[in-house]
């Protein structure tokens, strides 16, 4: 009888790249919507590399509202499971609506603790605080997927939109 070990391992390069496309969908998604300044999605982009590197970040949810109504949105879930692909970043230019307004919900993993708040205290460009949001989208309609990895790590992004 045979043993087997499968172990996937990444770096902060790895890291690094795939968040890369990260932010070049939110740059996208901020541009065509623009329901969001370029520096401030700049200042997102870096603090969720912050909580990716430090190993604390579960998925990211980006959501278009027009007032209360979602109208767009994207989850990147990170994906370390070994099962991997990638494409390039892009398929987000979101549409503009009448009173715009860019969510950005972050969910952390368990490992989220006060030792990794003290450590990023002082790196981070914004002010995270927590959020009873409801992220559901359960008015949207799935329309979409793509996955940006290296090595082996990646975020898996599921597309919803309104039809």
């Amino acid at each position: 009888m045979a043993t087997h070990t499968y172990t996937q391992t990444y770096t902060v390069s790895d890291i690094e790249i795939v968040m890369r496309r990260f932010k070049s969908d939110l740059l996208m998604i901020a541009q065509s919507s623009q329901a969001l300044s370029e520096s401030k999605a700049q200042a997102y982009a870096y603090d969720i590399e912050l909580f990716a590197k430090e190993g604390v970040l579960s998925f990211v949810d980006v959501t278009l509202l027009d007032g209360v109504t979602e109208v767009e949105a994207a989850r990147y879930t990170v994906n370390t499971s070994g099962n991997l692909s990638t494409n390039r970043p892009g398929g987000v230019m979101w549409p503009r609506v009448l009173r715009p307004r860019l969510r950005v919900v972050v969910r952390y993993t368990n490992g989220y603790n006060n030792v990794v708040r003290q450590q990023l205290s002082g790196k981070l460009k914004l002010d995270w605080v927590p959020a009873n949001e409801d992220i559901e989208h359960a008015g949207l309609t799935p329309s979409g997927v793509r996955e940006y990895a290296s090595n082996g790590w990646a975020m898996h992004r599921q597309d919803y939109r309104a039809w």
